[in-house]
């Protein structure tokens, strides 16, 4: 694996941030916290995609968003070095994020929701509407949208392996351009510049329940749709334009059906267009959060 990229982390970049846990439900909870705290923005909480753990987060980017506010990153429940056991659906996931989120104590956040993240990120902005102030949709799709239930081969094969190569991640979110294979290779150096603490990969038990609980999400079923009436806080919807795993028609789905959603498409990019464009999403957020 090539270093590129890796002299524009330094030991005071997030990746360095120490492991933290906490007691949710009698199982211990991996978190990480950096930033600073801010009289003016709540924290923002980041939620994690189908097998990422602490470590999959780009350092360029939670240092662009912890500028000048406070930015929680977890492992939920069964997630690489959090105890417990993950669930197998959308709704026990969600009871999970918000008990980690009371155990914090935080009663106003900023969410961002990154894929199965995104997921749970809509389902927290429904039941828990005065515990989010804003809300960040990053590479996923409403309940019951198209062309979930069912991956293509190439994405089932990439995404579901016991063993990710890099060469399956990056095709499964970077662009096949040029540019973005090398942005891929750049944000794999930047993502392992941290040596010491990090976080375990996720189990396969692990891998089977966030499957099962992507699966069932996407079940069709259009009325679903109408939940999303009932999102009021101000939404950003954001993807690659080429997203293979979630589709990038679906983000344009949630920005219609999400009341005065702003939606932004980047181009050259699949779903993992926040780590080829790390910075300039990141500006993005805090320009939406009001940072």
């Amino acid at each position: 694996m090539t270093n590129t990229a890796a002299t524009e982390i330094d030991d005071t970049s997030s990746a360095f941030t120490p492991n933290l846990t906490i007691d949710v439900g009698g199982a211990p909870m991996l978190y990480r916290r950096t930033g600073r705290s801010s009289h003016t923005v709540p924290p923002l909480v980041l939620l994690q995609h189908f097998r990422g753990n602490l470590d999959y987060w780009d350092p360029l980017l939670l240092d662009t968003l912890a500028a000048d506010r406070d930015v929680i990153t977890v492992d939920l429940h069964g997630v690489g070095g959090s105890g417990g056991q993950t669930p197998d659906n959308v709704s026990d996931m969600t009871r999970n994020a918000i008990a980690f989120i009371t155990a914090l104590g935080l009663t106003e956040i900023d969410l961002l929701g990154f894929s199965l993240g995104g997921h749970i990120a809509q389902e927290i902005a429904l039941v828990r509407p005065r515990l989010l102030r804003r809300l960040v949709l990053a590479g996923t799709a409403p309940q019951g949208a198209p062309d979930l239930h069912r991956w293509s081969e190439d994405v089932y094969r990439w995404a579901t392996g016991d063993v990710t190569a890099p060469e399956d991640f990056i095709s499964l979110f970077f662009s096949g351009s040029d540019d973005g294979r090398q942005r891929a290779w750049e944000y794999l150096a930047r993502t392992h510049t941290r040596q010491q603490d990090r976080d375990p990969e996720s189990s396969l038990a692990c891998r089977d329940a966030q499957f099962q609980a992507l699966m069932t999400w996407g079940i069709p079923e259009s009325a679903k749709l109408q939940r999303l009436s009932a999102i009021t806080q101000p939404t950003l919807v954001a993807n690659g334009d080429n997203d293979t795993m979630m589709y990038t028609k679906n983000s344009q789905l949630l920005a219609e059906n999400i009341g005065g959603a702003q939606l932004r498409i980047y181009p050259d990019a699949g779903h993992g267009f926040l780590d080829q464009y790390p910075v300039q999403f990141g500006q993005h957020v805090r320009q939406f959060l009001g940072c």
